[in-house]
């Protein structure tokens, strides 16, 4: 086996299962959900087995209290006690989850790790449950048995003897329950470091520092009872229907009542058209189906900030002759900065306007008439907008935008992010943050009696670049599958390979645990699903979703292996072996996480009296001091922006291209080869283009091509064999899916305002396969 064919190279095997058959692609004109998830459902269930855990899952899953929470998206659960909140990719996820297969000793035994590197990441993922805690072997190439002892002694040692707490990197996704977090953000600072990257630094990092800089809240202040009342939906770079499926209710809904919705995306996505809702069990069973947008405008990649810009400008000049169109009072009151805005706006030309956006002019006043007209209006965006070179300033436009009107403060009003991970606002709720700020880190010392570090830590693209330097020898990596989620492919997974020792903390098989450090343990955890047996008793986890509440869940299953440690407990493990003198009492807080949460009472802000308030119905709300028009901003008032707007139209015979998942896939999990809502089949392998553009390079649909990205620094990086697919997508622009396109995003490629690779907006070249040039550079 040659290093191309088993990943040593850097690039992705085959991600997504063989192949059943040939591609296909057939336009997508259906409704989202409906009889088409339920039928996806059904199969799933049928091919993983899961004919009586699975409904049984169906109906514990969102419970207020007394269920588990959806281990997928972070969409709030419905507010009005719904017996099924649940949505076609949180039950395969669950699913998923579930199997009775079996990873064990047998299986390492019988499967060297360089076997393993070349399976797709369908197949590692296939093999099911991770058992015991495993080590790798270098002599044999296998992983082989350890007890939890010898993990956590070899780990802890291996903390305990580094020159400098900085030469480890403590990085989670957005998985782990907030007792959890706290624990491991308390590890980290306790042993000297705030090396805390994070997914949210590869995808919402530009919206938490932009709403920090416009509002003085890292967050959205609208909450799901908002979006049941307001007049106007903007939705913003998302496809709801793979990403946040639930928010189809919440359109479907808004549609009904008369509001608008406009959807603002380069793909008119199958959640911009229409809907059955399927516990609507009447619509279902005449197949009655609901717009779910009045509105859609195509921006090319890039151009949301240009669209929004317009809308202002529109309303702004409107408000010549029509006072109501500001809501001067507002401004006058709550602003700062309002004339710096106005200005910029009318300096931006109308062509300016029309060429960055990609959208006409028409077009553009279409939208800022429905936002003028409705009295309270949302504006909801997810990474289409944040994973760009400006997408700090993009979202600021967004809160430029909603200030105009007063949209903020009041209900059915407000900047509403699409966080898309269970937890991952959680996480930095709870400590997950290489910045922390001075009065989190003394209350911290103060509660906690530690002397946590003050300098900032490392995120994830400055840890891969450490790593690569060998600054960093321990990796320690909880949940996830980072060396397939980070950009790069060649370069992070050479920088995980330098590493002394990663640790993996995971449920099932992946690639991170193939492309590891000289040592590497894998150690398994209790899923979201699973009973969590303590001293105390069977313990529950709280979790915060992408608006803000914070609520319990409590598994149903008994666990896959009788050696599977919650993921408190592993990092108590890891933390006493690291810190064998530490006066943190990591035992007793793993005997009943009540004690967890007290303590994080007594440090984080909001959380306050959290072991009575999370038991409530549908939990408790953190305070967000910009819902209640208190702005912790320099001005102490919200602030406008005046950012110049950025040239994002592509150089000639260049496009940009944008990564995204595919429908039947959540995250680097892959379910099938298939993408239900763009009308493709048994491929991953593509990239959707312009007609256009594909004539124009003399492309037709699945001819072979080759793709060609061209970093910063200048340096290229490819794929080849791709097949292109014609897609209603504005000229200039393709898209195709991580992560196996993660390959053409450098590591030097990230944005200077987030830190976020640019994923969304990668610079490309796209030429039938044999007539490109460029070179597959480990840069």
């Amino acid at each position: 086996m040659n290093a191309s064919q088993n990943g040593q190279d850097g690039r992705v095997p085959h991600v997504g299962p063989d192949p059943r058959g040939e591609p296909e692609f057939h336009p997508y004109h259906h409704p989202a959900a409906g009889w088409g998830a339920a039928k996806s459902v059904s199969q799933f269930l049928v091919r993983e087995r899961a004919l009586v855990d699975g409904p049984r899952a169906i109906m514990r899953m969102n419970h207020e209290n007394t269920g588990f929470d959806c281990p997928g998206c972070a969409w709030p659960d419905d507010t009005k006690g719904l017996h099924l909140d649940i949505c076609e990719n949180g039950i395969k996820h669950v699913t998923w989850e579930m199997t009775g297969k079996r990873v064990g000793r047998e299986f390492f035994a019988a499967h060297s790790v360089t076997e393993l590197s070349g399976w797709s990441d369908y197949d590692l993922e296939d093999q099911g449950r991770l058992t015991e805690p495993m080590a790798y072997d270098p002599e044999s190439d296998h992983y082989v048995p350890v007890s939890w002892r010898e993990a956590f002694e070899l780990a802890g040692r291996t903390l305990r003897e580094l020159d400098d707490p900085g030469q480890a990197s403590f990085y989670t996704s957005g998985r782990l329950g907030n007792e959890a977090t706290f624990l491991y953000q308390l590890l980290a600072r306790e042993l000297g470091t705030n090396n805390l990257p994070d997914c949210s630094n590869m995808c919402h990092e530009a919206s938490g520092r932009a709403l920090t800089a416009s509002l003085g809240t890292g967050k959205g202040t609208a909450d799901l009872k908002d979006w049941e009342t307001t007049d106007a939906l903007f939705i913003m770079g998302v496809n709801a229907a793979s990403n946040a499926p639930r928010m189809l209710t919440a359109l479907a809904e808004a549609y009904h009542r008369g509001a608008q919705i406009v959807h603002i995306n380069p793909l008119v996505e199958a959640a911009a058209t229409r809907t059955i809702v399927p516990h609507d069990f009447t619509d279902m069973a005449v197949l009655r189906t609901t717009r779910t947008s009045t509105l859609n405008l195509q921006p090319r990649i890039g151009g949301d900030m240009a669209l929004l810009r317009g809308m202002a400008k529109a309303i702004l000049e409107q408000s010549g002759t029509d006072p109501k169109a500001l809501d001067q009072e507002f401004i006058d009151r709550h602003t700062a900065y309002f004339d710096k805005y106005r200005a910029v706006c009318e300096a931006t030309s109308w062509d300016a306007i029309e060429r960055q956006s990609g959208v006409s002019r028409d077009g553009i006043l279409k939208a800022a008439r429905v936002y003028r007209d409705a009295d309270r209006s949302i504006i909801s965006w997810c990474l289409g907008v944040s994973q760009h070179e400006h997408g700090v300033d993009t979202v600021r436009e967004i809160v430029n935008l909603l200030l105009l009107r007063g949209n903020l403060g009041r209900e059915g009003a407000g900047p509403s992010p699409v966080r898309g991970h269970s937890n991952v606002q959680g996480n930095r709720t709870c400590g997950i943050d290489h910045r922390p700020g001075e009065e989190f880190l003394d209350r911290l010392a103060e509660v906690c009696g530690i002397d946590p570090p003050r300098e900032h830590g490392m995120d994830t693209v400055a840890t891969i670049r450490a790593m690569h330097r060998g600054d960093v020898k321990v990796f320690v990596g909880m949940g996830g599958n980072f060396a397939l989620a980070a950009p790069d492919t060649p370069y992070t997974y050479t920088a995980l390979r330098n590493c002394d020792l990663t640790v993996q903390v995971s449920t099932k098989l992946n690639r991170s645990h193939l492309v590891h450090g000289r040592r590497a343990l894998i150690l398994p955890c209790l899923g979201r699903t699973e009973k969590d047996h303590q001293r105390g008793g069977v313990q529950s986890t709280s979790v915060e979703d992408s608006m803000s509440m914070v609520h319990l869940s409590v598994g149903m299953k008994r666990p896959a292996s009788k050696h599977l440690l919650s993921e408190p407990a592993i990092i108590a493990g890891i933390a006493r072996a690291a810190l064998p003198d530490s006066a943190t009492p990591w035992e007793w807080y793993i005997e009943d996480y009540d004690r967890i949460r007290d303590t994080m009472a007594r440090v984080l802000d909001g959380f306050e009296d959290c072991n009575r308030r999370v038991r409530l119905p549908l939990g408790f709300r953190i305070k967000q001091p910009a819902r209640e028009l208190v702005f912790l901003t320099p001005s102490g008032l919200a602030e406008f922006s005046a950012a110049p707007l950025p040239d994002v139209i592509p150089e000639p015979g260049t496009l940009a291209l944008g990564t995204m998942r595919s429908h039947d896939q959540w995250n680097t999990t892959i379910y099938s080869d298939n993408d239900r809502y763009r009308g493709v089949k048994n491929l991953r392998t593509l990239v959707f283009m312009n007609e256009d553009d594909m004539r124009e390079r003399g492309i037709s649909e699945f001819t072979p091509v080759e793709i060609v990205s061209t970093a910063k620094d200048g340096s290229h990086r490819s794929l080849d064999g791709y097949l292109a697919i014609p897609y209603d997508i504005p000229r200039g622009c393709a898209a195709g899916y991580m992560p196996e396109m993660n390959v053409l995003c450098a590591i030097g490629d990230y944005s200077v305002q987030s830190d976020q690779p640019l994923m969304k907006h990668v610079k490309v070249t796209i030429e039938p396969s044999g007539r490109a040039e460029g070179d597959f550079a480990d840069s």
